[in-house]
């Protein structure tokens, strides 16, 4: 029964997923907000909020704190081999060499966020947890990086504006009324974003991957299921700014979550009840996103779809979930 509801809930998101790449992108060109602001801050909210209620729920319900920290990080490389592979399936060369150099931006932020995830374990388990009461001092650091990103992204692309959108606005309905059909489809996906959270929950303690290695990677996937299907039909339709945009700032947003558990879970700053395992994982998104901010400013050559940085991205992945494995 579980299987089933876990094959109903990804057809809810397929189809949702396509309705909120296709409206997101008639809305950020009738609006001029640009498919960049779009993906990174409304889109990839959006996808983003089933880590916040498995997060949540993992610190109020099961408190499990590693689970979170586990599903953030896990659910930002995942993210980062997802950009790989929309490489890859670029069919008019690289993708980096089709999108705005704003992603530059949003990449360098994320790093910057993980970096401060990375750190704040690394001293909760070795220094001192060093609170602000039960909350860790990168807390508030990581709300004010966050807020910094989203002002300075939204400059620069208004100062940067790209290409006019080429892809074909034909549909028939008023703006105000393609907010009502987005606002549909973003529900539909954020619910059903949440219920495959629940059902990956349910999958993983009846088939005893709950407290694993295992559990812990099928969940990063599981919530990361709406930004695949978001941008892989952003890239379909035409709006490949968008799609990256999606990925790179989901990643941002899941950093901007751990503030929102770390005050929730209010024994302790919640980077001190985690494992040190969570730092491969962060080594591994860290590096994989220095390399995609590194490909937008030298776009590297093609074999066959297939250029070096996106087949050492899927390396690096693999690595880290092997290595993850092994510290587990």
């Amino acid at each position: 029964m579980v299987w089933l509801k876990l094959v109903a809930c990804i057809l809810i998101i397929f189809f949702s997923g396509q309705k909120v790449a296709k409206y997101g992108d008639i809305i950020a060109s009738r609006t001029g907000i640009g498919q960049v602001w779009m993906g990174v801050i409304a889109i990839a909210v959006i996808t983003s909020l089933p880590e916040l209620f498995t997060g949540i729920s993992a610190v109020t319900i099961v408190k499990e704190p590693d689970l979170t920290v586990g599903d953030l990080l896990g659910a930002n490389a995942f993210n980062m081999l997802n950009l790989a592979l929309l490489d890859i399936f670029y069919r008019h060369g690289s993708i980096l060499v089709a999108v705005s150099a704003a992603h530059r931006l949003t990449g360098l932020f994320s790093v910057i966020l993980v970096v401060i995830v990375g750190a704040g374990i690394l001293i909760s388990i070795h220094v001192s947890p060093a609170g602000l009461g039960w909350v860790g001092w990168y807390t508030p650091l990581i709300i004010l990086v966050y807020l910094l990103a989203v002002r300075q992204i939204f400059y620069y692309e208004k100062a940067h504006p790209g290409p006019p959108d080429m892809t074909p606005d034909d549909s028939p309905h008023s703006l105000r009324r393609i907010f009502v059909y987005f606002g549909i489809a973003a529900v539909c996906i954020i619910g059903a974003g949440i219920w495959l959270a629940t059902i990956g929950d349910e999958i993983a303690a009846a088939t005893g991957w709950g407290q694993s290695f295992v559990g812990t990677l099928f969940l990063a996937f599981t919530t990361t299921l709406p930004e695949i299907t978001v941008s892989f039909t952003a890239m379909r339709i035409g709006a490949s700014d968008m799609a990256v945009a999606n990925m790179i700032g989901s990643n941002l947003f899941n950093m901007a979550i751990l503030p929102v558990v770390d005050i929730i879970y209010s024994e302790n700053p919640i980077l001190s009840a985690v494992s040190e395992g969570n730092l491969v994982t962060a080594a591994a998104v860290i590096l994989m996103t220095s390399l995609f901010v590194i490909g937008l400013r030298f776009p590297p050559a093609r074999w066959f779809r297939f250029s070096w940085l996106n087949v050492i991205m899927i390396v690096l992945f693999i690595l880290s979930a092997y290595f993850s494995f092994i510290a587990a």
